[in-house]
């Protein structure tokens, strides 16, 4: 579609032009200038976006989310689901259930108890498996989810699915939903952030990009190692680097004006400002030099082993990151075993689920504590997650396929009430059975708590109202305090 609402004539009559007009001076001009009236008013609901000023539907009980996503699906029945029965028939064939959404299941398959021993910790005697050391002694911060279903027993659209609420991709993620809904809470930083730990995981880019809103709402990616970010030391003196921006803020102002107004052109010139002035805080922000030696040690970041060392420094850095007013965190996990998804335990299951296990357990639960004892813990949402379960039965002896009738996560502070579980599965572990919710309902419980009403969260695209949650989703209020 042309930029100009009216052209030169094509009739070939010479001297014969049209004014043109751009779609700012038509609105100008055109019914006493009341289509620019309603103009500005969408510029300011887009600028609130922008500024992190709009204001929320409803009370907000948070400001900030952390998600930490194991990649590749953690077994609910190795972890926060114990399974007596399934104990007792180990080793017994399988049957298969028409209810079930799992991987294929042969006939050759049998049930395979957990390999690790379950106790109860904290005031609610909530059961944590010894995978968990460090984790079960915070379980009366968490929310224990255990009735989680999905679409699909695959990796990429089930990843897509918790990061998008779709599973073909080419939506806008959840932090995108965020930042463009409410914003950052210092412009001098990205409203969402992701700590990658030096790999991407199924779902691929479009697990963290922002699709048709604004591209200033995509992740903006921090590595675990080495220099965190692309291009982040500046090239240039501060003054030469401010007249460069200044030059490009022009031109790019003229271009957008005389296509009237280009929300691309403005967005990259956004980018560019954020792009420097994270050249001052994010190696700030990414250095821990300044952490005292009891929180290093207590994230685990003086540990030996490499793996082990930068997902506590990513763990910590999110901490910081929020502190300092980032609104959404995401974490991936490391790629320790040349494996696509980390926890995704075909076989070696009791090998690879416990060094997953090692790596992850005390940084998570140190990030608990720490945002807790800052005052953080309370308008700070932490969700963990991966995009499905696994079997509670085997073709082998030691390995779990992909299972999404019945799997666990679990939520923490902003609102969310904590020592408690949610949800169950069956005797065996196979679905969920009480309370079953999908992802659409962590979405709008996630949002609910941050003041934003799921269903009111929109963008015009495609010639429909798109948000995140779709036409699904529920607020879960049984879990919110």
């Amino acid at each position: 579609m042309s930029n100009r609402l009216w052209q030169r004539s094509d009739h070939g009559c010479p001297g014969c032009e049209f004014p043109a007009l751009s779609r700012r001076d038509f609105l100008n001009r055109s019914s006493m200038g009341f289509g620019a009236l309603a103009f500005a008013g969408l510029t300011q609901q887009w600028t609130a976006a922008e500024t992190g000023a709009a204001k929320t539907h409803l009370a907000p009980r948070a400001k900030h989310v952390i998600f930490l996503f194991m990649d590749g699906g953690v077994s609910h029945v190795d972890t926060f689901d114990p399974k007596p029965e399934l104990a007792k028939h180990n080793g017994q064939p399988a049957k298969w259930r028409p209810d079930v959404l799992s991987q294929s299941i042969s006939a050759d398959r049998k049930w395979l108890g957990s390999p690790w021993k379950f106790h109860q910790y904290g005031d609610a005697g909530l059961w944590v498996s010894d995978l968990f050391p460090h984790m079960a002694g915070i379980v009366d911060e968490l929310c224990i989810i255990r009735s989680m279903i999905g679409e699909s027993p695959l990796h990429g659209a089930q990843s897509l699915l918790l990061h998008t609420g779709r599973s073909i991709g080419a939506a806008p993620s959840l932090g995108s939903w965020l930042s463009y809904g409410l914003g950052t809470e210092n412009e001098q930083l990205p409203g969402y952030v992701l700590l990658n730990n030096d790999w991407i995981p199924n779902g691929g880019f479009d697990n963290f990009a922002s699709s048709f809103l604004p591209a200033t709402h995509q992740a903006t990616m921090v590595r675990s190692k080495g220099t965190p970010v692309d291009n982040i030391i500046p090239a240039d003196a501060v003054a030469l680097q401010r007249a460069k921006l200044d030059f490009l803020r022009a031109q790019d102002g003229d271009v957008a004006e005389s296509r009237g107004g280009s929300q691309d052109i403005e967005s990259a010139i956004h980018n560019y400002e954020i792009a420097a002035r994270m050249q001052t805080l994010i190696p700030d922000l990414c250095n821990v030099d300044g952490e005292t030696q009891e929180t290093l040690k207590l994230y685990g970041v003086t540990r030996a082993i490499d793996f082990d060392r930068y997902y506590a420094l990513q763990c910590l850095r999110a901490r910081r990151l929020v502190e300092a007013g980032v609104r959404f965190v995401e974490i991936t996990c490391p790629n320790t075993h040349a494996n696509n998804s980390p926890w995704d335990q075909h076989g070696e299951l009791k090998k690879r689920h416990a060094e997953n296990a090692r790596i992850t357990d005390q940084p998570v639960a140190a990030l608990i504590i720490d945002l807790k004892r800052r005052g953080l813990l309370d308008d700070t949402l932490v969700v963990w997650a991966g995009e499905m379960g696994r079997t509670p039965h085997s073709s082998g002896t030691d390995g779990r396929d992909h299972h999404v009738s019945g799997y666990t996560i679990w939520m923490a502070g902003g609102g969310i009430r904590g020592g408690m579980t949610f949800g169950e599965t069956d005797e065996m572990g196979m679905s969920a059975v009480e309370n079953k919710l999908d992802i659409h309902d962590i979405h709008g419980t996630i949002l609910h708590q941050l003041g934003i009403d799921h269903e009111r969260l929109t963008f015009r695209f495609g010639g429909r109202d798109m948000r995140l949650t779709d036409v699904h989703g529920r607020v879960i209020q049984e879990i919110l305090t």
